[in-house]
C-alpha cells in the first residue's frame, strides 16, 4: 500500500471517528440530540406542521420521527394532534415549554460549535467546509 493510500485511509478513518464521537459529546453538552434539536428548530419556525412535512424537512425516516416526537411529547416540549377531518394526519407544534427550552438548546449548540472549531480561523473554516462538502458530494455520487 502506497503512502498516498495510507493517508487516504487515515482521512476516512478520522472522518468516521469524528462522526462517531460527535453525537454523544453534542448531546452531553447541549442536553439534547442533534436530531431532536433539528426537529425543535423546525417547529420553532412554524406555528404548526404536519408530521409528514416535518419528516421531509429533517430528512429522516417515518419511524424515527415518530419515536423522537413521542419522546418530546412525553417531555411536554411538543403537542401532537390528529386532523379531525382525517385521522391519518398528525400535526405537530411546539409547546410553550418547548419554545422556552429551544432558546437554551441553541445557546448550548453555539457553545459546542465554538469549542469544536476553537483555534480555526475564518479562512480555515471556509476551506474545511468546502472540503467536507466535496467529500459529501463524492459520497452521494458513489454507488
Amino acid at each position: 500500500m502506497s503512502n498516498s493510500n495510507i493517508e487516504d485511509e487515515k482521512i476516512i478513518n478520522r472522518l468516521y471517528e469524528i462522526h462517531r464521537r460527535t453525537a454523544p459529546k453534542f448531546e452531553n453538552c447541549t442536553g439534547i440530540s442533534q436530531t431532536r434539536l433539528e426537529l425543535l428548530h423546525e417547529l420553532y419556525e412554524v406555528e404548526e406542521i404536519s408530521q409528514r412535512a416535518l419528516q421531509k424537512k429533517v430528512n429522516i425516516d417515518h419511524a424515527a420521527v415518530t419515536r423522537h416526537l413521542k419522546q418530546l411529547e412525553e417531555k411536554e416540549m411538543i403537542i401532537r394532534r390528529k386532523d379531525p377531518k382525517d385521522q391519518r394526519f398528525t400535526y405537530v407544534s411546539l409547546s410553550e415549554d418547548g419554545r422556552t427550552k429551544i432558546i437554551h438548546y441553541r445557546e448550548e449548540k453555539e457553545r459546542f460549535i465554538s469549542g469544536v472549531l476553537h483555534d480555526f480561523s475564518a479562512q480555515e473554516r471556509k476551506v474545511l467546509l468546502d472540503m467536507l462538502t466535496r467529500i459529501q458530494h463524492n459520497i452521494e455520487k458513489f454507488e
